[in-house]
């Protein structure tokens, strides 16, 4: 009742819709226009860190109630279902569901990100390469929950690095949004299209509740989705450090930003890391001709995350790495040591002597 009351309430200051509202609010809008959702994952009802809430149960019954089923008497149905423990069949038979199904918009959700690693079968041999092997496009969606706050090595990293790695010839999408309206835009993107590719969306955790990451109404009604979001208090005679970053990191340097009250330093998030906005970045580069350097910041270790990716693709920037040094595993399981290392990567941004070379091939 309490979570209820408190969306009624985002409505009324509509200031501050969350991420769950965003997602709701994607969904609620497809049915409208006549397009099914459906959704599977270990515990997509109520949303693993307790966001979604798209089931509602009566305690002495166990009757359950579905709001997005109840909105107006012609709109699409929606699905949702806790899934069985086996990330491998799940996620199988929800990719061949999307076949079936291609104006549905098909949903697997990762109880954790790196709860993926057991269905890397089917996103190897099937969602990353069945365009190219069979010429078969399907648009499933992947919402693998990915971010650094010290929980440890096995619920940090939705593993970013394995999915640019299989990415080439526009064969998915993989995008790590930082709002709820744009994240809102992109999953409405996906049906919108007239063409259907895999996505492979980074979702947050500690996010869905962080006061900052709201969106306004116009945000929703306006615009479309944003691959690259500048930063818009950033004066370019100003700057002399380009961040580029992705995900929930952009936060934790906008704290400090705004602490220091820092006119060097503008971050700029990447929101789709594959297919790479080129074109949009290139504007930027351009935009901040004043800076001395361009830098890409990470939360995940060097040889993880998309560090590796950027040097691929993007190798005549010069851009330099901030982040955790190589490690084997995804994080530590100390969460002194993480709260550490996170702190040692925000200072590293924002002191401009502090930034290795960038790394080059011996």
């Amino acid at each position: 009742m309490r979570l209820f009351e408190d969306r009624k309430q985002m409505l009324a200051e509509p200031g501050r819709l969350d991420w769950a509202m965003g997602e709701l609010l994607a969904y609620a809008t497809l049915l409208n226009e006549g397009y099914p959702v459906r959704v599977s994952g270990q515990d997509v009802e109520r949303g693993t860190f307790s966001h979604r809430h798209a089931v509602l149960r009566v305690e002495d019954s166990e009757e359950q109630y579905v709001p997005l089923n109840h909105l107006t008497k012609n709109q699409a149905p929606f699905y949702i279902y806790n899934s069985l423990l086996s990330e491998y069949g799940v996620l199988g038979f929800d990719y061949g569901y999307c076949f079936s199904a291609p104006n549905t918009l098909v949903v697997w959700e990762a109880q954790f990100g790196d709860f993926g690693n057991g269905a890397q079968i089917i996103i190897d041999q099937y969602i990353s390469s069945a365009e190219d092997k069979w010429r078969r496009m399907n648009g499933i969606v992947l919402l693998l929950p990915h971010g650094y706050e010290g929980q440890g090595a096995e619920h940090s990293s939705g593993r970013m690095e394995r999915f640019l790695s299989l990415s080439a010839e526009n064969n998915m999408q993989i995008v790590n949004c930082t709002s709820p309206a744009n994240f809102f835009h992109l999953l409405r993107r996906q049906l919108k299209r007239d063409f259907r590719k895999p996505l492979v969306v980074f979702t947050p955790k500690s996010l869905l509740r962080h006061p900052k990451c709201v969106s306004v109404i116009d945000d929703f009604t306006t615009g479309g989705f944003n691959e690259v979001i500048d930063d818009n208090q950033a004066q370019p005679e100003n700057v002399q450090r380009v961040v580029f970053c992705s995900g929930k990191i952009y936060y934790d340097l906008l704290e400090k930003q705004l602490q220091e009250k820092s006119k060097e330093v503008a971050i700029v998030r990447i929101e789709q890391l594959y297919p790479f906005p080129y074109t949009k970045v290139r504007e930027l580069t351009r935009k901040y001709k004043q800076a001395t350097d361009f830098c890409w910041a990470q939360e995940e270790p060097e040889n993880m995350g998309a560090w590796t990716y950027l040097l691929r693709v993007f190798r005549d920037l010069q851009l330099k790495y901030i982040g955790r040094p190589e490690s084997a595993s995804p994080a530590t399981g100390s969460h002194k040591q993480h709260e550490k290392e996170q702190q040692a990567i925000i200072n590293k941004v924002f002191t401009l002597s502090a930034v290795q070379q960038p790394v080059t091939n011996p």
